[in-house]
């Protein structure tokens, strides 16, 4: 496990954006649950992180495609996925796996 954030970090209903790997990953907070996915839109590899977000989505600010934080995926196509991360938060120290 790499440690890659802290709680504090992101605030709720925020974002944050780290490297890993040479990969840009989105942190969500969501209500206090981090999520995190592959920060490139897949329509057009736009930010995720700097999308409108919500309880239950976040949109693409550039062509606005909507993705469901349950899900991973589109919220008009299910074929179309968001590459998840597993990570772990210890202590609020948040780490990819």
């Amino acid at each position: 496990m790499i440690k890659i954030a802290n709680i504090s970090e992101i605030p709720i209903g925020g974002s944050k954006v780290v490297m890993h790997d040479e990969m840009p990953v989105a942190l969500f907070n969501i209500n206090g649950k981090i999520i995190a996915w592959d920060n490139r839109c897949p329509h057009r590899g736009a930010s995720l992180a700097d999308g409108n977000i919500n309880n239950d989505t976040v949109q693409c600010k550039y062509h606005l495609w909507e993705f469901d934080f349950k899900r991973a995926c589109s919220t008009a196509n299910e074929n179309i996925k968001v590459k998840k991360f597993k990570i772990s938060v210890i202590k609020n120290d948040i780490f990819i796996c």
